[in-house]
């Protein structure tokens, strides 16, 4: 079993990964020579370290900083500091791992923060190393978000050997930060153990070859894990041999709740094993199919479990499948005995007249609450039509309204129908 270095480092089969020895040294000043005002504890700390280091302020992280502060004064607990690099507030330069090696040592010993979003800056793998470091050092950060850093493969690894020792953070999410096999199958390797991670966001990998290797290692990950609620693996190049480890390891697994397989090259073989297991398995709640081909005879399958056996599954998303109006109607027509099922999203496939009616009359009769779908009916000339809405499962995943949160829950249903994080 490979385990971390002196310093946190992955190391293990097939050439270990160094991590830095000396620590970064940052160089800039702030550019105009000025202080900006600084008015609380957080704020003054991160001041005084970047005048030490001679690191530029930024001006963003100052900002938040301060938001901080003011909700500690209050006697807030569990924040959430919120960096997101696409955020309307974000100046021109982004946070890096310069930045974030301040950070880490302002955070490491605050027993305040329990989430830090940074997703979309410019953190590479040295700015995962001192990520990692963090999670070491801090025993009350339960949520981090990453998404969009490019810490690649080696700074996938620094994580992995982190989760062999931390023991409090329950969702990490290092979506399109460009893993390779490697990390994937070390995080896969590292989940087997650690029963404190409840959801895990592994989406766009960077992975080369056919043989779909990190998928039989997820799959194991899944027949010993016991407490993963929430799988993210879009975008992985699973093939239907790749959904047979999956749903082989999901007879056995109670815990899964979320399972997101959707941008891969699944079809109709692939849902025969899913439905198969649907019928056994009663924990599933969530499955994101989204931009697969599963196709009629796909669609059919799952509506022939969904009409007479599974009774957990609550949110299913089939948008663009090449489902045609046949597929499509059988799906409908589960939710009329399954009472289950109230999220359904169809988006992107091929309508007919027959699809068009069979939803609408589901959404008049009340069996398909207009917030649960992602089609809205009208009617011109006497003949009913469907039209997009902005709902789904993770509507506001990789954007975020200008302003605010969104409205209601309808855009996010996954998140709230399962909500491991769902506030990063």
């Amino acid at each position: 079993m490979w385990g971390p270095g002196k310093e946190a480092a992955g190391a293990g089969p097939g050439s270990p990964t160094p991590v830095p020895t000396t620590t970064p040294n940052p160089s800039s000043a702030p550019e105009d020579g000025s202080a900006p005002e600084v008015t609380g504890h957080l704020q003054e700390i991160y001041y005084n370290l970047c005048m030490e280091k001679s690191q530029k302020i930024n001006s963003f992280i100052l900002h938040i900083l301060q938001e901080v502060d003011e909700e500690l004064a209050k006697g807030s607990e569990g924040i959430t500091l919120n960096i997101a690099g696409n955020s309307r507030l974000m100046p021109e330069e982004r946070v890096t791992g310069k930045d974030f090696w301040i950070l880490f040592r302002i955070l490491k010993k605050n027993p305040y923060i329990s989430g830090l979003d940074i997703r979309y800056n410019l953190i590479s793998d040295v700015g995962a190393y001192y990520a990692a470091r963090l999670l070491q050092k801090n025993t009350t950060l339960k949520y981090l978000r990453m998404t969009g850093n490019k810490i690649e493969n080696k700074g996938g690894m620094f994580f992995a050997a982190m989760l062999q020792i931390n023991s409090s953070l329950e969702k990490l999410d290092l979506g399109d930060c460009d893993l390779g096999m490697q990390s994937v199958i070390a995080f896969a390797t590292v989940l087997t153990q650690n029963q404190t991670i409840k959801g895990i966001n592994l989406n766009r990998p960077i992975l080369y070859g056919e043989q779909e290797e990190s998928t039989v290692h997820l799959g194991h990950m899944l027949k010993e894990n016991h407490c993963v609620v929430e799988l993210q693996v879009c975008k992985h190049n699973i093939k239907n041999c790749g959904m047979k480890q999956l749903c082989d390891a999901l007879y056995l697994n109670r815990s899964l709740r979320y399972l997101d397989v959707s941008c891969n090259k699944i079809t109709c073989d692939g849902m025969v094993c899913l439905a198969d297991v649907l019928k056994s398995n009663t924990t599933l709640e969530v499955l994101d199919l989204s931009f697969n081909r599963i196709e009629n005879a796909g669609a059919k399958h799952l509506s022939e479990t969904l009409a007479s056996h599974n009774r957990s599954l609550r949110a299913l998303s089939v948008v663009s499948n090449n489902i045609q109006g046949e597929g499509l109607v059988a799906l409908s027509q589960s939710m009329k005995t399954n009472p289950t099922l109230s999220n359904v999203y169809i988006w992107g496939n091929q309508f007919d007249e027959a699809t068009c009616v069979a939803y609408s009359d589901l959404i008049q009769m009340g069996r398909l609450k207009p917030d649960n779908t992602d089609v809205e009916p009208f009617v011109v000339d006497g003949h009913v039509y469907l039209a997009e809405v902005s709902n789904g499962l993770k509507k506001h995943y990789y954007w975020r309204p200008t302003y605010g949160e969104a409205c209601t829950n309808s855009p996010n249903a996954g998140f709230t129908l399962v909500p491991v994080g769902g506030h990063l």
